[in-house]
This record gives C-alpha cells, sequence and structure tokens, in this order.
C-alpha cells in the first residue's frame, strides 16, 4: 500500500508540473480561467487536510498535494 501512495505521490507531482506551462502561457498575456487553478487549490488543500486529519497520517498524500496547492496558487496569481 504503501509503494502505490508514493506512485500516487510521483504521478501527482507529474501532473501539477503542466501547469508550469500555464503559468508561462499566463505570463505571456494567454490567461486561462480563473476557474481552473481555484478548483485545483481547493481540490489539493481538501486532500492535503485528509492526509493530515487521518489518525496515520498520510505523507505522500499531502505533501504531493500541497505541491500542487503551491502550483494552483502562482498560477492563479498569474493571470
Amino acid at each position: 500500500c504503501q509503494l502505490v501512495g508514493w506512485w500516487a505521490f510521483f504521478m501527482a507531482i507529474v501532473l501539477f508540473f503542466t501547469f508550469i506551462d500555464q503559468i508561462r502561457m499566463n505570463l505571456a498575456g494567454q490567461p486561462c480561467s480563473v476557474w481552473v487553478p481555484a478548483g485545483m487549490v481547493i481540490n489539493c488543500l481538501s486532500w492535503v487536510a485528509y492526509g493530515f486529519l487521518k489518525e496515520k497520517k498520510d505523507w505522500p498524500m499531502c505533501t504531493a498535494n500541497l505541491f500542487g496547492a503551491v502550483i494552483g496558487f502562482i498560477t492563479w496569481a498569474t493571470i
């Protein structure tokens, strides 16, 4: 089960890195919808809270989604 958690962690990081291109496009004057990064921030922070509030903390979930929330916020801030 721990191996699956770390695999999901890696895949989430790969997914969140795709937003770096959107940040670049936002800065170049091609902004995305505000709803995409806003939804990502809310979703990721919800998963961080879930993983942190579990009796046995789910650190891969918390770490990956915290990274996603930061990237989502940066994407939103560059619109």
